[in-house]
């Protein structure tokens, strides 16, 4: 009779499998890296019948290569009919203008700026962003089925794996996009690249891992400590609200003069195809409208052109150019009566962010609950900082050589008044949550205090103030005793979740049954013959 074969494990790194519950297995559970049935479900993945991964290098090479030529193809067939339905020669009469001009627009799609004669390019639109977002998000998916990932841990090589060469790609495409008068940053390309691709297919690996190996994406949040995540939910509600004002003042600003720009796009006469790419175009610029909103509804504004400005303090703009989104923009003179009301919208904003900052971590000190609620504030006002930096810039030379909120205003002033709204709300709720739970636990402190008690053998001797002849404590006492009883409020792991792994640590359920069982003196459930006494002894 031959031994068994011991089966082949392709796991590197010498990680050992999981517990069959949540993943190994003989019998058909899934593996490391999941279930066959589920990753031929996916496409593309080795499965256990024979097929190797890939190296993990290659691979993201590959991913980098695909993500790039897919989103120049997409932005070269764009680029092809507009040149087509241009009534003049507008990329001259060599092809090669036209590649060119679609690898510019490949690195416009990364915001990746150029120079011109006298000035620069880097108001760019952030939608475009989104496309190679898209494709990088997917190519990350198809790396974490193609290769050999067993552990979350792994998810910082994954990334890089297809970073760097997507780095490279860019920086290539640079030099190659340069012409007379166009020349985009190599810099910025490569910076852009590398800064995109690891956050985009990073995002893809990690939730193609989650998707394999079961684990739910709340469960991400239980990593964070109490005060970062508690920080993160404020800065994003804060962050979220003044988008959405934002989004609401562009809105109502382009309905009400949306005569205007049909009569802007009649002039131009674009046709049917370039009428296509305009109103594309404008899409594109919408999230740009967004952040200028959010600007305004701040406080400073945003300029369009050189001693320009549209604020609520007022509105100064001179000729613009032909372009139907602009007809949002109000006249010169006061600022509309109705827009002021956006005004209050960051204090409303800062007053969210810090209920929700202390409600996910309430501060055990009542006078560090403000201070939390004005970091939410600080964090707020550089998210906005970045955001006005991504939507603003330059747009050539002379007068549209300044377009766009003023990046250090709008997070100075957005910090300020956040965090004054959020640091006043904090302490509030901080106020109202121990003030309940001292009333809640209040009645049940003193009726168990009131009650009789028991003879005992030994009279104990209580602690000073403690009330040991069955008086009730002080009230400071009393309190203080509650507040260190109080539970902390964390994320609590339900409890059907099976002990998975998450970035390499495994929750052995048992183990954690058999200290609680010597926690409380009584011994772990087992059936007989178990070694609960053995453990005791232990």
């Amino acid at each position: 009779m031959s031994a068994p074969v011991r089966p082949s494990s392709s796991n590197s790194g010498g990680d050992r499998p999981r517990r069959g519950s949540s993943g190994t297995g003989g019998g058909g559970g899934r593996g490391p890296r999941g279930s066959g049935g589920a990753r031929g479900a996916a496409g593309g993945g080795p499965s256990s019948a024979g097929d190797r991964p890939r190296p993990l290098y290659t691979a993201g090479g590959l991913a980098a290569a695909w993500s790039a030529g897919i989103g120049l193809t997409v932005l070269m067939t764009l680029t092809v009919a507009g040149w087509v339905a241009a009534p003049h020669g507008t990329f001259g009469e060599d092809i090669g203008e036209v590649l060119r001009a679609a690898v510019q627009a490949w690195l416009v799609g990364h915001h990746v700026g150029f120079s011109v004669p006298g000035g620069a390019v880097s108001m760019l639109p952030l939608g475009l962003v989104v496309l190679p977002g898209l494709l990088l998000y997917r190519a990350g998916r198809w790396l974490a089925r193609s290769c050999e990932l067993p552990r979350l841990r792994h998810l910082f090589r994954a990334a890089l794996s297809i970073a760097g060469p997507y780095a490279a790609i860019a920086g290539t495409l640079a030099l190659v996009g340069q012409t007379e008068a166009v020349r985009p940053s190599m810099i910025q390309a490569l910076i852009a690249g590398f800064c995109l691709a690891f956050v985009a297919g990073g995002a893809g690996v990690l939730f193609q891992l989650l998707r394999d190996k079961g684990i739910a994406k709340r469960r991400l949040l239980d990593l964070m400590p109490d005060r970062p995540r508690s920080l993160l939910v404020g800065t994003l509600t804060a962050t979220g609200t003044l988008l959405a004002t934002g989004a609401l003042l562009f809105c109502v600003s382009l309905v009400a003069d949306l005569d205007r720009a049909v009569a802007t796009t009649n002039d131009l006469a674009p046709g049917l195809v370039g009428g296509a790419l305009l109103l594309l175009i404008q899409l594109l610029y919408v999230p740009n409208a967004v952040v200028f909103g959010m600007a305004y509804a701040v406080g400073p504004g945003f300029a369009v052109g050189t001693g320009t400005v549209v604020a609520p303090t007022g509105v100064s703009v001179g000729a613009l150019p032909m372009f139907p989104m602009l007809a949002a923009l109000p006249d010169n003179g006061p600022a509309p009566v109705l827009s002021l009301a956006a005004l209050g919208v960051p204090f409303l904003a800062g007053g969210l962010g810090g209920v929700l900052t202390q409600r996910s971590a309430p501060a055990v000190v009542n006078e560090s609950a403000p201070l939390w609620g004005f970091v939410c504030g600080v964090t707020t006002g550089l998210v906005c900082a970045a955001l006005s930096v991504a939507a603003g810039g330059p747009l050539g030379a002379e007068r549209l050589a300044q377009v766009g909120p003023s990046a250090w205003q709008v997070g100075l002033i957005t910090a300020l008044e956040v965090g004054l709204a959020a640091a006043i709300t904090a302490w509030v709720a901080n106020w109202r949550y121990y003030r309940r739970f001292a009333a809640a636990a209040g009645p049940a402190e003193d009726a168990q205090a009131r009650q009789p008690r028991r003879p005992r053998a030994e009279p104990a001797q209580g602690a000073p103030g403690d009330g040991g002849d069955g008086a009730p404590a002080p009230p400071r006492r009393r309190v203080r005793a509650l507040l260190h009883r109080m539970p902390a409020p964390r994320l609590r792991r339900r409890a059907d979740d099976d002990g998975e792994d998450i970035y390499g640590i495994t929750y052995e359920a048992d183990a954690a049954e058999a200290v609680a069982g010597e926690g409380d003196g009584e011994p772990a459930a087992g059936g007989p013959g178990d070694d609960g006494g053995a453990s005791r002894e232990r």
